[in-house]
């Protein structure tokens, strides 16, 4: 077999890559739980955090670190994706909402494209 042999053999597994590759246009060496955070959020907009953890079998430490990085700025002050917002939620202050930026509504729109058109 030919090792520089690039035969598409499965276009739908190709549009799932092509997703992966525009989380990594923003950031070349994104965790795989970053982008699944923001896939959830995308479909879930303006959900609770505490609903991403449940649903995903997060810990709350890892899905605020996943969710910070998909911020315009991390915790500790650090440029993020810019493609969430967290807020807190304004009728029980003890959770937090996230929902996607103009930028992230863009980036669920050009995913869409790929796996839909």
């Amino acid at each position: 077999m030919d090792p520089f042999r690039r035969e598409l053999t499965d276009q739908s597994i190709e549009k799932v890559l092509e997703v992966i590759e525009l989380f990594r246009r923003l950031d070349s060496e994104v965790p795989g739980q970053v982008i699944a955070c923001f896939l959830y959020i995308a479909s879930h907009n303006d959900c609770h955090k505490q609903a991403l953890e449940e649903d995903l079998y997060l810990a709350v430490a890892s899905s605020s670190r996943s969710t910070d990085y998909l911020k315009k700025t991390n915790r500790l002050g650090q440029k993020g994706l810019d493609l969430i917002k967290k807020e807190v939620d304004p009728t029980n202050k003890r959770r937090v909402t996230l929902s996607l930026t103009p930028k992230g509504e863009r980036l669920a729109n050009d995913i869409k494209k790929i796996l839909y058109d």
